[in-house]
């Protein structure tokens, strides 16, 4: 993989001698504080402004105030006219815009389609505080606000619609985002690098529409300008919608009637040698491919899959090529992805003067996102286990960026001694996953060279790094901190990974499992685990035994929650069945169980879009079973649910049409009961009726979660 510039190697800007802002600045009055007439950037999001690194537009801010820049961001501003939006004056570079941590239409609405309740990033929980779509409102009223200044859109709703996406909430295939909003550049990914390094050229003058090179980037130009020394292939000659033959070497010497006289161990003989014809080899460096083009995507679900398979398989920044879709008279340019962080640059980043605090402007509003990750760390970035409902992997990339132990440790210490409310304890220690801490290839040209979609499945690949022992070592200096009376990892794990590290298993389940441990197997049948890319469930039982076992070692009483999803692709009804049948075989009662959402740009949406399988060469022919309607996406989260009254007529009516009326009754054995509470029932198909006083003995809060492994036993049903 290539090198890159260093994140903190660059000359700063000449207002660096304004030095560090205690927050970054929200108001005129506080720009006057800092002595600013202006600012440089200004950073409109859709989330508080919480001054910490959890917070994409808290990181990106304190990076470039580090490079120099004064940095303004306007936070949830009312996006009906533009008057908020000119808050902090006129910038003097551009306007950096994001939906939050969140894309915003996954925010606001569940996936069922209903408005949510609340907003964990707003004060007080306050819904409706963004806009549907916030990356093309804010961009819209940023233009109006400030005519000609230049408009960088960045984020995970930016990155996750920076192609052609299936939109869920409107159920159809949308433009680019950068189409939309008619922003000027859109930075995807781990985007530290492009920013950086797009702030300086900006400010040494050169124009935006000029910018074009840099990895992690999207941008448009005039369709078909093939910038000079390139080459431009179609995606359906490298992966078609049917038989695909493998590519022929244009520089192999194959002799006329087949093996060669010297792999065959007899005496070599006169042949006669032909070149096999081929095309030239092309520099991937220099190579754009092209997608199907955005009218053609909308209507041909086939060809969105494929394209969303191109997109995947062009997504290791080690070989990645650029890609180029066309919106109408414009192409749409998709520069490769960026090059991952050092560990230097991690430290760098995660190190920066942050007030560890939500804004002063919010007094002591509550701010639910902060009060989850106030006293937890992100010891690094990515996952490389390729779970196609996930949109890390779109996001962050499958390559693991690592912060080094020493800025880790530190960052602990600094919630000890500055985070109000701190009591000792560290409530997670983790990362998108919490056991992928320093895993990856053996390999670096491995890994430049590598196409697979998961280093996880349909097996752990024998070139990843799978030692926990830097974890481990991480784990027991955490502890040991003076002040620390308790370290818990609260991210979800890879169990198929922690069970080849029975010692890791023994450390977590012995210090830092605070009762319960949150874990994802999804389901229990292959058919669904196969398109989920997960691993299957003994992997899930084989942990279970080996949790259950250092538990009874440690003295302690503890318990798996594990989650799963409903009408995922790929799942049929006895499907869902087997896994209600599984549930109850281990006393499993979901209180909260989650249904498919199909988030823009994930292999599963272009599973839900198309009904086939991109994980395989496509084929027209070739249908996956995709659980669509609303009574089969209820049915299915019913069969989660199978203990709630509320659920069980649907479910006799199933099981009925099934052939499968012999689970129904009131044995053990049986699925659901043939009688009904009186008042339950009524309630739309597998919705959920409203929670009635509990009666009896209460359950924990922890017990009301996603799932329990509890014996039953007195006071515990």
């Amino acid at each position: 993989m290539q090198n890159a510039k260093s994140l903190f190697s660059y000359r700063k800007h000449w207002a660096a001698r304004f030095g560090v802002a205690p927050f970054l600045p929200m108001s005129r009055d506080e720009m006057e504080q800092l002595g600013w007439d202006s600012c440089d950037v200004i950073l409109v999001t859709g989330d508080a402004y919480i001054d910490h690194p959890s917070f994409g537009m808290a990181l990106v801010g304190r990076l470039l105030e580090a490079q120099g820049f004064r940095v303004g961001i306007i936070a949830q501003p009312d996006w009906h006219d533009a008057e908020p939006f000119r808050a902090l004056g006129r910038p003097n570079l551009y306007f950096g815009i994001t939906a939050g941590n969140m894309d915003s239409m996954v925010n606001r609405y569940t996936s069922d389609r209903r408005r949510r309740s609340d907003d964990a990033y707003t004060p007080g929980g306050a819904p409706d505080r963004r806009p549907d779509r916030a990356v093309i409102v804010y961009a819209q009223r940023c233009r109006e606000a400030c005519a000609g200044v230049p408009v960088v859109l960045g984020g995970i709703e930016a990155s996750l619609r920076r192609i052609a996406q299936y939109d869920y909430w409107s159920d159809k295939v949308r433009r680019s985002v950068l189409v939309d909003s008619k922003a000027d550049i859109l930075l995807f990914g781990n985007a530290e690098r492009a920013l950086v390094e797009l702030t300086h050229r900006l400010a040494r003058g050169e124009p935006i529409e000029q910018i074009t090179d840099l990895r992690g980037t999207a941008f448009l130009r005039r369709h078909g300008a093939l910038p000079p020394g390139w080459s431009e292939i179609d995606s359906s000659l490298l992966d078609a919608p049917g038989r695909i033959e493998p590519p022929v070497d244009p520089y192999a010497m194959t002799p006329v009637g087949g093996e060669p006289a010297c792999a065959s161990g007899e005496p070599a003989t006169a042949q006669v040698i032909r070149f096999e014809p081929g095309k030239r080899r092309l520099d991937r460096d220099r190579t754009v491919v092209r997608l199907p083009d955005f009218e053609v995507v909308k209507e041909d679900a086939v060809l969105y899959a494929h394209a969303s398979r191109t997109l995947h398989l062009e997504s290791n920044p080690g070989n990645a090529r650029a890609l180029v879709q066309r919106h109408g008279d414009r192409d749409l340019w998709l520069n490769p992805p960026p090059i991952p962080l050092t560990t230097a640059e991690m430290d760098g980043v995660f190190d920066l003067p942050y007030a560890r605090a939500p804004h002063p402007a919010y007094g002591d509003a509550r701010i639910p996102a902060w009060e989850m990750i106030r006293f937890s760390v992100n010891i690094m970035r990515g996952c490389f286990g390729g779970c196609t409902f996930c949109s890390i992997t779109e996001h962050e990339g499958r390559i693991i960026q690592s912060r080094s132990e020493a800025s880790i440790l530190h960052e602990i210490e600094e919630i000890r001694d500055k985070t109000p409310g701190f009591t000792g304890v560290i409530s997670d220690l983790g990362g998108p996953t919490a056991n992928m801490y320093r895993l990856q290839c053996k390999d670096p040209q491995i890994e430049s060279s590598c196409r697979r979609l998961s280093c996880v499945h349909p097996g752990i690949c024998p070139n990843l790094n799978t030692d926990h022992t830097p974890l481990i070592q991480l784990y027991r200096k955490a502890r040991t901190l003076p002040g620390i009376k308790k370290v818990l990892v609260a991210s979800g794990l890879r169990y198929d990974l922690a069970v080849r590290s029975p010692e890791y298993v023994r450390e977590l389940v012995t210090h830092h499992v605070g009762g319960y441990l949150k874990i994802a197997p999804e389901h229990t049948e292959p058919g669904p685990l196969s398109v989920m890319m997960k691993p299957g469930i003994g992997s899930y039982e084989a942990f279970r035994e080996m949790f259950e076992r250092f538990s009874r070692e440690a003295g302690k009483e503890q318990y798996l929650i594990p989650y799963f999803i409903a009408a995922h692709p790929g799942t049929t009804d006895e499907d869902m069945l087997n896994l209600a049948l599984w549930l109850k075989q281990h006393n499993f009662r979901l209180d909260q169980v989650q249904t498919f959402l199909p988030t823009p740009m994930a292999l599963a949406t272009a599973m839900y879009r198309s009904g086939r399988n991109p994980l395989k060469s496509l084929k027209r022919d070739e249908r996956l079973r995709i659980p669509k309607g609303e009574r089969t996406r209820r049915l299915h989260k019913a069969f989660l649910r199978y203990h709630d009254a509320e659920n069980w007529p649907l479910l006799r009516e199933a099981l009925r049409r099934m052939g499968r009326g012999d689970l129904i009754g009131n044995g053990r054995h049986h699925l659901v009961p043939s009688w009904q509470p009186a008042g339950t029932g009524q309630t739309p198909e597998g919705a959920r009726a409203p929670r009635r006083p509990a009666s009896g003995p209460s359950r924990s809060p922890a017990a009301r979660g996603a799932g329990r492994t509890l014996p039953k036993r007195k006071g515990r049903g």
